[in-house]
C-alpha cells in the first residue's frame, strides 16, 4: 500500500501463487512492472496488462525494507504452522485405532478442494483410519471441524450412554427445570463448551444448503427464530456425530426436497388423526371441486 502497488486489487489473494512470486521478486530487487507481471500464474483471472498497470508505484528504500521484514515474518509463521501440523499429524496417528483390519476404502469426498487454513496433512484419511467412519459425510462437518470435535470429545464416546446424554452434556438439549411437578422452564442451559460452539458454527454454515439439515434449519428459523434454530440444528449434528463414532453409522443425506415431503406427510397425518378424533374426515380440495 505504501509503495502504491495495487496488487491486492488485481489478485484475489496476494498469498497465492501470483502474489507471492511478485512480492518475492520485488524483495529480490526487481522493479520493472512488465517483468513482475510476467510472474502471473496461468490460473490468475487478471491479464498481464492489468497486473502490469497495478504495479506502477514507488520503490522507496524504507518501504522495501518494511516489505522484506513482513515477508520474512510470513515465511517464519508458515514454518511454525508446518511444524505444528507435523506434531498434530503424529498425535492423530498415535490415537487408539478403533477400526478393524478389513477397513473399507475411504468414501468419495463430499466436498472437493481444500480449506484455506486446513492442516497440510490429509485429516480426513487420518480420522477415517482411526474411527473407521468418515465424519465429513455429515453436512456441516469439514475435516478441520471434525478433527476439532474429536479433540474435544475423544474417539470413545461410551462415557455417554446415549445421544440424549451426549447432547445434554453439550447443553444443546432443552432444559428441564421442574418444581413441584410443574415445568418452569425448558430453556437451553448456557455453556462454555468449545464442542458446542463448533457444532453451532456447523449449523450456521448449512443453513442455506440444499440438504435435509438445511431444510430443517430453515423450517425452524421461520417458526421459532434463528437463534433457537441454530441450537436445534446443532443438536441434530451432535446426534449424527455421536452415532457415527459410537455405532459406526454412515450418514446419507436425503436432500431438502425429500425432507420437506416427509414433513408435509407428517403434518397431514397429524391433521387427519385430530380430525378423526373429532368426528370429521379431511378431503383434498381437488376431490371436493370434482364432486361439486
Amino acid at each position: 500500500m505504501e509503495m502504491n502497488l495495487q496488487l491486492h486489487h488485481v489478485v484475489s489473494d496476494i498469498t497465492g501463487a501470483t502474489g507471492m512470486r511478485i512480492i518475492r521478486a520485488i524483495v529480490g530487487g526487481e522493479r520493472d512492472p512488465e517483468v513482475l507481471a510476467a510472474f502471473r500464474d496461468v490460473r490468475c483471472k487478471s491479464s498481464i496488462d492489468t497486473i502490469k498497470a497495478a504495479l506502477v508505484g514507488n520503490d522507496r528504500e524504507e518501504h522495501v525494507f518494511s516489505l522484506t521484514q513482513s515477508l520474512e515474518l510470513y515465511d517464519f509463521y508458515k514454518t511454525q504452522i508446518e511444524t505444528c501440523d507435523r506434531k498434530l499429524e503424529a498425535a492423530v496417528a498415535a490415537l487408539t485405532v478403533r477400526a478393524g483390519a478389513d477397513l473399507a476404502p475411504l468414501p468419495k469426498a463430499r466436498i472437493k478442494g481444500k480449506q484455506h487454513n486446513a492442516p497440510s496433512f490429509d485429516v480426513r484419511a487420518a480420522l477415517y483410519g482411526v474411527l473407521g467412519t468418515d465424519l465429513t459425510q455429515i453436512h456441516g462437518l469439514g475435516p478441520s471441524l471434525a478433527l476439532k470435535l474429536v479433540a474435544e470429545c475423544g474417539t470413545d464416546l461410551r462415557a455417554w450412554k446415549s445421544a440424549k446424554h451426549f447432547t445434554s452434556w453439550l447443553c444443546l438439549a432443552p432444559g428441564n427445570k421442574i418444581s413441584g411437578g410443574k415445568l418452569l422452564s425448558s430453556r437451553t442451559r448456557r455453556s462454555s463448551s468449545r464442542a458446542a460452539a463448533l457444532l453451532r458454527l456447523a449449523a450456521v454454515t448449512i443453513g442455506q444448503s440444499d440438504t435435509a439439515l438445511g431444510a430443517f434449519y430453515r423450517r425452524l428459523s421461520a417458526r421459532i427464530g434463528k437463534q433457537k434454530a441454530v441450537t436445534a440444528t446443532a443438536r441434530k449434528i451432535a446426534v449424527l456425530f455421536y452415532n457415527a463414532i459410537r455405532h459406526g453409522m454412515t450418514y446419507q443425506d436425503q436432500g431438502a426436497v425429500a425432507y420437506d415431503e416427509r414433513h408435509r406427510k407428517r403434518v397431514l397425518s397429524n391433521l387427519q388423526r385430530r380430525a378423526k378424533t373429532m368426528g370429521f374426515a379431511l378431503t383434498p380440495i381437488s376431490s371436493v371441486e370434482a364432486v361439486s
